[in-house]
């Protein structure tokens, strides 16, 4: 299947720019290769209302990073009228990676008020700061405690940069060049995440019923990914839950099961949390655990639990309720009150989505109602009938990591997953 050759031919991830990432960088290393162009990349993102990134309160972080990034450019005095309507508002912060640190410590550099305790950013200024948040250091500075994977720190452009200092000659300048040349000068937020690039893609084919060829050599790359601690998406991130649990799935429908015990680790009373001391737990992570392990009572119960009064679920990693819905079906084997919810909120034109109608949400609709026990084939053609005629527009940012990003691999196997599904039930 041509997906899997990409991973194979490409491992550097289908992950989009991110605004916030390209920020850090036009701020905190001018002298990377690429320079102007990711400023024109940030003048060119910029929105009517002088905010970036998405919307309600998915602007405030992007925004907060172009507007520091551009300095007294007339877009950046447009956007720093925008943020201080949008802090006088006291907007909700986004579940978004790091948001409690990234957002006063933007602010700080900005001499704005945020809506939020500075007090745990400054308490990490002065302590060693936990494997965790390496992902985030830009906001930290270099630190001694710091350490690369193969010249790269925690998958991040930004926090590379940060740990380098300047165009020093090595494997983390090599680094760089190679991932700002991969968008002609923006960058993602963390790339390259082979694992986890490869693991939801085979779970999003195989689970559906489709059995594509998976190289040996993948394989073999998927199970070399796992220490003691589990398995992390990409390198110099630390091993987390969701990485682990969907990485074991994916193992176990190749036929190569791995040892669930290292789920353990993660296990708190009735659920699993991704990192250890984590703000909010995760819907999706503890659906992935659930489908990794089989079976677990307490787990099933907790996801049951966390379902939303009119029948969805939200998460910490996605902006669409869609998403998480999709993975705790997949998990639970259906649920008909999730499948109620996705009849009534189908959009005219056959589609679903959170803001917009979008192919990404759709198939998760789509995927959904494939495990309803009711007559759901009219709403699942109408809804494929929206996927095919999407074509080649982009798909919109809605996972989160520092702001929001679409790894496009993993929606477009989410889409042939979906499509087939409603083949199947429309026969």
């Amino acid at each position: 299947m041509r997906l899997l050759a990409q991973l194979t031919d490409d491992p550097w991830s289908g992950v989009t720019p991110s605004v916030y990432e390209t920020g850090r960088l036009v701020a905190l290393a001018p002298w990377l290769t690429g320079h102007d162009a990711r400023i024109r990349y940030l003048l060119d993102a910029q929105h009517p209302d002088g905010t970036w990134g998405g919307p309600g309160e998915y602007a405030l972080v992007p925004t907060l990073s172009a507007v520091d990034a551009l300095g007294g450019h007339p877009a950046a005095r447009r956007g720093l009228e925008a943020l201080r309507k949008l802090l006088s508002r006291a907007p909700k912060l986004p579940d978004t990676v790091a948001v409690e640190l990234i957002v006063p410590a933007l602010a700080e550099r900005l001499g704005l008020r945020a809506p939020i305790d500075p007090r745990p950013l400054h308490a990490l200024r002065r302590q060693p700061l936990p494997e965790k948040l390496w992902h985030t250091l830009e906001i930290f500075g270099p630190r001694p405690e710091v350490v690369t994977t193969d010249g790269i720190v925690a998958a991040s452009p930004a926090a590379t940069a940060v740990q380098l200092g300047g165009p020093r000659p090595g494997q983390s300048l090599d680094y760089l060049q190679k991932v700002q040349q991969r968008h002609g000068g923006p960058v993602p937020a963390g790339v390259p995440v082979p694992l986890f690039e490869r693991s939801w893609i085979i779970v999003a084919l195989k689970s559906a019923g489709l059995d594509p060829h998976v190289p040996d050599a993948m394989i073999d790359h998927m199970r070399a990914a796992f220490t003691r601690d589990g398995a992390a998406g990409g390198p110099g991130l630390p091993a987390d839950a969701d990485d682990t649990a969907t990485a074991l799935h994916a193992l176990a429908l190749c036929d190569s099961p791995g040892a669930t015990h290292l789920l353990d680790r993660y296990r708190e009373a009735r659920h699993f949390a991704c990192f250890p001391a984590e703000r909010t737990p995760s819907t999706s992570t503890n659906a992935h655990a659930l489908q990794a392990l089989g079976h677990d009572r307490p787990l099933e119960e907790w996801l049951r639990d966390m379902q939303e009064p009119e029948g969805c679920w939200i998460d910490k990693w996605h902006a669409s309720p869609y998403y998480a819905t999709a993975c705790v079906t997949n998990a639970l084997r259906g649920n008909e009150k999730a499948a109620d919810w996705v009849l009534r909120t189908q959009r005219d034109d056959g589609s679903w989505g959170r803001w917009d109608g979008t192919y990404e949400e759709t198939a998760y609709a789509l995927r959904i109602l494939s495990h309803s026990s009711q007559d759901v084939s009219a709403a699942m053609v109408r809804g494929a009938k929206f996927m095919h005629a999407w074509g080649e527009r982009p798909h919109p940012p809605l996972w989160h990591d520092k702001d929001l990003y679409t790894p496009t691999r993993i929606v477009q196997a989410e889409g042939v997953a979906a499509l087939h599904l409603a083949c199947v039930v429309s026969r």
